[in-house]
């Protein structure tokens, strides 16, 4: 199997912060990527310790939304620095992976 070197970004953020359509618009406008996944997680807590759920007693829902992407890892740095005003600090993470790039198996 032949593959390519790529990074993988995920993005953590909350539906409160109501981020998540500007970034998709960035993501495939400004910065176009190979495709993007976007998981709405059923619950979460961040650095306050504060609990985010989806039980039917929660009026409002804030529950946590993880955005992930995978590019050329030029690219993902770049879109990583150009949202570094967007995205809270330690909130961004990446790493390296592997794709595969023909049918073979």
């Amino acid at each position: 199997m032949n593959t390519a070197e790529v990074s993988l970004l995920r993005i953590y953020v909350t539906e409160g912060e109501a981020k998540l359509q500007e970034l998709l618009k960035f993501l495939r406008d400004k910065e176009p990527v190979r495709g993007v996944t976007v998981f709405r997680g059923i619950a979460g807590f961040g650095p306050s310790g504060e609990l985010h759920t989806s039980s039917l007693s929660d009026l409002s829902l804030d529950l946590p939304l993880v955005i992930e992407l995978f590019d050329e890892p030029g690219k993902v740095q770049r879109i990583m620095k150009s949202l570094s005003t967007m995205i809270k600090p330690g909130h961004m993470l990446s790493w390296p992976a592997k794709i595969n790039i023909d049918g073979t198996q």
